[in-house]
C-alpha cells in the first residue's frame, strides 16, 4: 500500500465498478516511455537537479552518492498506473485488506506490541487498533515494505510525468533525510512511490513526524515497529484524530432515501439522519446527538452504507482513498472483536476499464456537466457531476459510475448527434 504522504491520492472513494455487461478483461495501462530518448531525459534531469538539491541545502557528496548507478525504472512508471485503491472494486480490495489472515496476524501484533501500543495510545490518543490496522494495510505488518531503491523510484517519478512536482519535493527530502540521519542510501529501500518502512511514510512525513519511541537514539521506521507505530500516531494526532471518538459504523437506508445527500462532503447531525429514516445496520435507532456525520456509499445504492465521523476523515489524510480508509477502520473494528460488514456487495458489477472511465468523464462533459480533468480517475468531481445528471433524470442519485450508466450516457449523446 501507499500512505497518504506518498500515494498521489486522486479521489476519496473507489468508483470503478460497472453494471451488468458480460465480464471482460480490464484494459492494459498505457505503456511507460521506453528507449534512449526517455533514458536521456532521465540522465539530463539528474544532472540538472543536482544544483536544485544543493541550493536546498543538500551536500554535493550526498547527492552524488545517492544517485550513483540509478536508472529510469519502467516498472515504477507502470505501477504508477495500477494503484489498487483506484482500480479494484472496493469489495475485492476489502477481501484482501480485511481477510481472516490479516485479522489473525493483527491480533498477534496487538499482543506482541502491547506495551509499546499502550504507551503510544496514552501519549497520542490514537486507538491502538487503528494503528495496527494501518500497519497491516501498509506493509502487511512489516512483511512487504518495498525493495525499490528510494532514489531511483522517486527520480523516475520526478524526471517527467504528472507526479513530478510531488516526486521532486520528496526526492529533496529523501536527500535531507539521509543527510540528517546519517543513512546509507543503498539501504534506503522503498515502494515504487518512495514510501518506506513499516508504516510506509515518505521522506517529508519522516522529517515532520518520525519518533524515536524505543529510545535507541534513532528514528528507524524500517526496523523498529515501536518507532513506526508512534510516528503514525504522531501524524494522525496532528491531522486531528479525536481520542475515544468513533470512525463510524454500518447503517441501513430507508426506501426513498435522498441519495444525493450521501456524500463525504455533506454532513448532517445524527438526529437529522435519523429523521430521514437512517438506522443502525441491525435496525436500532441512531443515538440522539448533534454530532455531525456523512453517509458513505462505497459501492453506490446497491452496496453497504456507512455513517462516518471526523476520525474517518482523519484516516483519509493518511491515504486519501475511501476504500483504504474503510479497510483500515473495518479492520480495526474486527481487531476489537466486531463482526464483518452485514450488507452484501454488488459482486456482479464489472470494473470499468481505463478507457471506459475516460469515456464516462468525456460524456458527462459533453452533456454539460463538469467532471474535472479527463484523467480516468472517477473522484469527487465526477461523483458530483454524475449525481447532478442522475437527479435531473429522476434516477437514483448515488453518484456511482457503472457500465449501465455509461451506456445510457452514450445513447443520449448519440440521440443528440454527438
Amino acid at each position: 500500500m501507499k500512505s497518504w504522504f506518498c500515494a498521489f491520492a486522486l479521489g476519496a472513494t473507489l468508483l470503478t465498478a460497472a453494471a451488468s455487461p458480460p465480464a471482460r478483461a480490464a484494459d492494459a495501462p498505457p505503456a511507460p516511455a521506453t528507449g534512449t530518448e526517455a533514458d536521456a531525459k532521465f540522465a539530463d534531469f539528474l544532472k540538472g537537479f543536482r544544483d536544485t538539491a544543493i541550493k536546498a541545502g543538500i551536500d554535493p557528496e550526498i547527492y552524488d552518492r545517492s544517485v550513483a548507478g540509478i536508472h529510469r525504472n519502467p516498472r515504477v512508471e507502470t505501477l504508477n498506473l495500477e494503484q489498487p485503491e483506484f482500480v479494484k472494486p472496493v469489495w475485492q480490495y476489502l477481501d484482501t485488506a480485511v481477510s481472516a489472515d490479516r485479522i489473525a496476524h493483527g491480533d498477534a501484533m496487538l499482543a506482541a506490541n502491547a506495551a509499546a501500543l499502550a504507551d503510544i495510545e496514552t501519549r497520542y490518543g490514537v486507538a491502538k487498533e487503528i494503528l495496527v490496522a494501518i500497519w497491516g494495510n501498509e506493509s502487511d505488518y512489516g512483511q512487504s515494505m518495498g525493495s525499490f531503491n528510494m532514489f531511483e523510484a522517486l527520480a523516475t517519478l520526478a524526471y517527467d510525468g504528472p507526479r513530478m512536482d510531488y516526486a521532486r519535493r520528496e526526492l529533496i527530502d529523501a536527500f535531507r533525510m539521509e543527510q540528517q540521519e546519517h543513512l546509507d542510501p543503498a539501504l534506503m529501500t522503498s515502494s515504487w512511490a518512495g514510501a518506506f518502512g513499516e508504516m510506509q511514510f515518505v521522506p517529508s512525513a519522516f522529517l515532520t513526524y518520525a519518533v524515536d519511541q524505543d529510545g535507541d537514539g534513532q528514528r528507524d521506521l524500517w526496523h523498529s515497529p515501536a518507532d513506526a507505530l508512534a510516528s503514525a500516531a504522531a501524524l494522525l494526532a496532528a491531522a486531528g484524530w479525536e481520542k475515544g471518538a468513533p470512525w463510524g459504523y454500518e447503517v441501513t437506508l430507508p426506501g426513498g432515501f435522498p441519495y444525493e445527500t450521501a456524500d463525504l462532503d455533506k454532513t448532517k447531525s445524527l438526529s437529522d439522519w435519523s429523521a430521514l429514516g437512517v438506522t443502525a445496520a441491525g435496525g436500532a435507532a441512531l443515538p440522539k446527538s448533534p454530532a455531525q456525520a456523512a453517509i458513505y456509499l462505497p459501492a453506490g445504492a446497491r452496496g453497504p452504507a456507512f455513517i462516518v465521523f471526523d476520525n474517518f476523515r482523519t484516516v483519509l489524510k493518511y491515504n486519501n482513498a475511501g476504500a483504504y480508509a474503510l479497510a483500515v477502520c473495518t479492520l480495526a473494528d474486527r481487531l476489537r472483536g466486531a463482526g464483518p460488514i452485514e450488507a452484501a456487495w454488488p459482486r456482479d458489477e464489472v470494473p470499468l476499464t481505463r478507457d471506459e472511465r475516460i469515456a464516462f468523464q468525456t460524456d458527462l462533459q459533453k452533456l454539460g456537466y463538469d467532471p474535472g480533468d479527463i484523467d480516468g480517475v472517477l473522484g469527487r468531481k465526477v461523483r458530483a457531476a454524475l449525481r447532478a445528471y442522475q437527479k435531473a433524470r429522476d434516477l437514483i442519485a448515488d453518484g456511482f459510475p457503472t457500465g449501465a450508466l455509461l451506456a445510457r450516457l452514450e445513447r443520449e449523446l448519440a440521440a443528440k448527434g454527438n
